[in-house]
């Protein structure tokens, strides 16, 4: 009985994101790639914890999980629609800017390369996780998934410091274009 309320409470803790991508697109009348990849690896995420079985198995299914994030984040690039390209459009829209004006703006070759630089990040985050993931419960079976909890956090904190530069990095490229353009001869 336990088991089925902690499988409820997972589930239900997708429910405001789902809420919140319909009305941004009641809203806006498209779909919000940042709210469906968000909603989708929280929905995914709980399923593989709760169709798991046994807690070996729900920590290989981490390890594929993350390996398939790297893949989808690989074929953004790929595609020439960078993940953090489009969060990137995403959340600036949400802030009241003209999503045309910043899609021209960061289609531009050195952005964009930023851009591809930082999804190149996300791929990176995702193989070390899953590698070191993997590594551990080869060394340590179920017992790894104390230490796997640490090791995630610091990837995840030291590749996003890095992405976090690079949106910086965006942001400053972005204002030294905008006044080189206002400065007249």
């Amino acid at each position: 009985n336990d088991r089925i309320d902690e499988y409820y409470a997972m589930l239900i803790s997708t429910v405001p994101g789902i809420i919140y991508s319909i009305l941004r697109f009641i809203e806006y009348k498209r779909i919000n790639f940042f709210g469906l990849v968000m909603i989708g690896t929280l929905m995914i995420g709980t399923l593989i914890d709760v169709l798991s079985g046994s807690a070996l198995q729900m920590m290989w299914n981490n390890v594929y999980y993350s390996l398939g994030l790297a893949v989808f984040f690989l074929v953004t690039n790929f595609i020439n629609k960078p993940t953090s390209l489009l969060f990137a459009l995403d959340l600036t829209e949400m802030q009241g800017y003209d999503r045309q004006m910043l899609k021209e703006s960061y289609y531009q070759p050195k952005i964009l390369l930023v851009f591809k630089l930082i999804t190149y990040g996300f791929v990176i985050q995702s193989l070390l996780k899953a590698g070191i993931d993997a590594w551990l419960i080869l060394q340590h079976g179920v017992d790894a998934y104390g230490k796997s909890i640490i090791t995630k956090r610091v990837i995840t904190g030291s590749i996003g410091l890095i992405c976090m530069y690079g949106f910086f990095h965006i942001s400053k490229m972005l204002k030294n274009q905008q006044e080189s353009n206002t400065v007249t001869p």
